[in-house]
């Protein structure tokens, strides 16, 4: 008897008792179901959970500080850093070529003076000064970054969008910002479409003896996002182009006891290692070069530990569930055995070797996990999909980060039917050899 006979075989005895096998391929799905919606669901969260611990971004963000590295700043996650040191486009390109380094993104920040503008009428005869009669105006740090490589900066976005890449006047700001204005924090669209007026520092030398005078460049931008946090301290978050005018603006000046012109092109860096185990050989390479920096390496590798404890029990829960199912088959197959007693027997007098009623019975119980298991698959992609829009819409009336759990893995989709598979034909071992060693004579005579 070849392989195809015994599918043959198997196929006619599974629809002919179709709703036993109906019942046992169930068991074997709803088992598959859970073992791949509680994998699923968990490697989402988990990946949510460690994208949440860097601030929505890439969690091998790395930020660089314009600064030296205190020696004991390298085994910790916080920044620690000496006297400021200047960080350009050379030291960019060699921290860059560093191995394990995906991308490196740079930062500058600026100090400018912030003028709230809720009344703004840009259809006004002169729109401008009604601006800078408010008195609510105060000192802020606009942070300047390439947006064009926006998925690489640990960066959330609350409502609206990030500026357009190289915009002059567009802006993104944080929830201090609408506290400080007296927002409602969970209002974005009372903020959103508002604008401000900044105003960046020069200091002018005074003529005839005349103590040095500051003196403005006033710029306008309109709110068009709120974000959880900049990629630096601020609560303004600019195209990089917005704050490499303001220092081009302010070397233009001179230094003063109260303000020195920035001398750094720029201000700090975000580097993105290859993985989150080459997080760390990066930071050391950076250290090397001279620059402090800091990432949350540390805590990420306590709760991964955590994470990967959780995520066991919860494999092992649907593991079991799908133990229980599969033994649905070998029940079903042992079932079987006694009613087909006469037709094995009949095999066997035609010349059926006990491997051949072996494979018949092996052939039937890995039919059936494989259809369980296809079944089960597409349903518990099904069930990860509706628990995560409804754990998303709760987040969200909350007032909380939404959750994406994505689709499956692909290890799982290959994996689980296969996975299926083979524990149903371990199941139906016993009932094949049972079947298998029956005598010819017993058989009949039954």
């Amino acid at each position: 008897m070849t392989w195809s006979d015994a599918a043959v075989l198997a196929l006619r005895s599974l629809r002919r008792r179709g709703a036993r096998s109906l019942l046992a391929g169930l068991g074997v799905a709803l088992g598959t179901t859970l073992l791949v919606a509680l994998l699923s669901i968990s490697g989402g969260a988990d990946s949510r959970i460690v994208s949440q611990l860097s601030h929505g971004g890439p969690a091998a963000a790395i930020h660089v500080d314009a600064a030296l590295p205190d020696p004991s700043g390298f085994d910790t996650d916080t920044l620690k850093s000496g006297p400021r040191r200047d960080l350009g486009d050379a030291e960019l390109e060699k921290i860059k070529n560093s191995p394990y380094v995906s991308t490196v993104v740079p930062v500058l920040a600026m100090p400018a003076l912030v003028v709230p503008c809720p009344d703004y009428d840009e259809f006004a005869a002169d729109p401008v000064p009604t601006c800078r009669q408010h008195t609510d105006e105060y000192f802020g740090t606009l942070i300047g970054a390439d947006l064009s490589r926006f998925r690489d900066l640990p960066i959330t976005v609350l409502a609206g969008r990030l500026p357009a890449s190289g915009s002059m006047t567009e802006v993104a700001v944080t929830q201090g910002y609408m506290e400080r204005v007296n927002l409602d924090l969970n209002r974005f669209q009372d903020v959103i479409g508002s604008v401000i007026e900044f105003s960046t520092p020069q200091v002018v030398a005074g003529t005839g003896g005349a103590p040095p005078r500051f003196r403005g460049r006033w710029s306008l931008a309109r709110v068009v996002g709120v974000v959880a946090q900049t990629v630096d301290d601020g609560e303004f978050l600019v195209p990089i182009q917005q704050t490499q005018a303001a220092r081009q603006w302010a070397l233009a000046g001179v230094d003063s006891r109260n303000f020195t012109r920035p001398t750094s092109p720029y201000s700090g860096l975000v580097v993105v290692a290859d993985t989150l185990a080459d997080v760390h050989a990066v930071r050391r390479e950076i250290f090397d070069i001279g620059y402090a920096n800091s990432a949350p390496e540390h805590l990420v590798a306590s709760i991964q530990k955590y994470l990967h404890i959780v995520d066991i029990v919860l494999g092992g829960i649907g593991a079991v569930a799908l133990a229980i199912a599969v033994l649905g088959v070998s029940n079903t197959l042992l079932a079987a055995i006694r009613e087909r007693w006469r037709e094995i027997g009949v095999l066997k007098a035609l010349g059926a070797a006990d491997e051949d009623v072996a494979r018949w019975f092996l052939v039937e119980a890995g039919l059936l996990g494989v259809v369980g298991g296809l079944v089960g698959t597409v349903a518990g992609a099904a069930v990860t999909t509706v628990v995560g829009l409804l754990v998303d819409h709760y987040l969200k009336e909350q007032g909380l980060y939404g959750i994406d759990l994505g689709g499956l893995p692909v290890t799982i989709v290959v994996g689980a039917p296969i996975a299926t598979a083979m524990l149903a034909v371990v199941a139906g071992l016993a009932p094949a050899l049972r079947a298998a060693r029956l005598p010819v004579r017993e058989a009949l005579g039954g």
